[in-house]
């Protein structure tokens, strides 16, 4: 391989430089009397095209596999939030005690408890609205024995004492007893524990498949320029020389089509938070909402896509600079 190339280099040598190097280097322009060579990669090749197109769709599902993440993550955590912060007593109806007296009774207990915002009972038409979907709506539900609930608002979750307030309320109320929702809050957490491990296993698989469409699109656009590693190699260009240009020009194509997909996502997430936010007057935008609040990914959101459209951009300037160096050690 070593006796072909003086052969080669002797032939590029014997070859009009200036067509060699305007073919290769592009068109000279003038500025001043000066020539300035063009870019050595040619910037609007089809296979530079195809690739930017390649990128700005695996940024674009990157970007919204992170932003449905981010969502649910989100979601999950104002569920627990609100789920932390309220508690239920409920006054089971004892025969020969004023069931009223003992729902007041257990509301006095609660609001001079350390930590607790407010605690009202509900009215009757509130517990009635409660077992309409089971018992159905329009009935007299005065002679059924339906407990009292009485819901507890928590100013700070972590100052009250719920042990020693469900053992006050049992003593001091008949029929009384305390529901922290903890059962709930324990499976909620697990599944939105299991939905945003599944949602990042997905963000991971859809980046693991942008890194190897970038690599393989990469090498293909990098592949209908080796001639010209090629000739630029045997005039005389040192490696780094050629692979810092490839590498800059690979790398603006790859910060151009992850901008592009991160900006498509950012604006797709922009455009349904907007619309949901017009229609929260809806039964269905009122239940969007309340699973996923006003759908809006927020600041780290916007954030992450822009690094996932940056790192697009590096890993594509790395991934031709490797190919580059890869060849010029096959013509050696």
């Amino acid at each position: 391989m070593n006796e072909t190339r003086p052969a080669r280099a002797d032939a590029f040598a014997a070859a009009p430089r200036e067509g060699l190097f305007t073919r290769f280097l592009g068109p000279r322009r003038r500025s001043g009397g000066a020539q300035k060579p063009g870019p050595i990669v040619p910037a609007g090749s089809i296979a530079g095209r195809s690739l930017t197109i390649v990128i700005a769709i695996m940024s674009f599902l990157a970007c919204l596999t992170l932003g449905a993440v981010t969502l649910v993550r989100d979601a999950s955590l104002d569920w627990q939030s609100d789920i932390t912060r309220e508690i239920t007593i409920q006054v089971r109806p004892t025969e020969g005690v004023d069931l009223d007296q003992e729902a007041q009774k257990a509301t006095a207990i609660a609001l001079s408890a350390k930590g607790v915002a407010s605690a009202r009972a509900l009215a009757d038409w509130e517990n009635a609205k409660l077992l309409e979907p089971w018992l159905g709506s329009g009935l007299d539900m005065s002679d059924l024995p339906i407990p009292r609930l009485i819901v507890v608002e928590l100013s700070d979750p972590e100052a009250v004492n719920l042990p020693a307030l469900a053992e006050r309320l049992t003593q001091e109320v008949k029929g009384a007893s305390l529901d922290d929702h903890r059962s709930w809050t324990e499976r909620l957490k697990a599944m939105a524990n299991a939905t945003v491990i599944i949602g990042f296993s997905i963000l991971a698989l859809v980046f693991v498949a942008t890194v190897l469409s970038v690599v393989f699109a990469t090498r293909g656009a990098m592949s209908s320029n080796r001639d010209i590693v090629s000739v630029l190699h045997y005039v005389g260009a040192e490696a780094g020389f050629i692979a810092r240009e490839f590498q800059r020009h690979f790398l603006l194509l790859g910060l151009k089509g992850g901008l592009w997909g991160a900006a498509a996502a950012s604006f797709l997430f922009a455009l349904l938070s907007f619309f949901l936010t017009r229609s929260l007057a809806t039964p269905e935008g009122d239940q969007v909402s309340a699973l996923f609040g006003r759908f809006a990914i927020g600041p780290q959101g916007y954030i992450g896509a822009l690094v996932i459209a940056v790192l697009i951009a590096l890993m594509t300037a790395v991934t031709s600079r490797l190919t580059v160096y890869r060849h010029l050690a096959a013509l050696e």
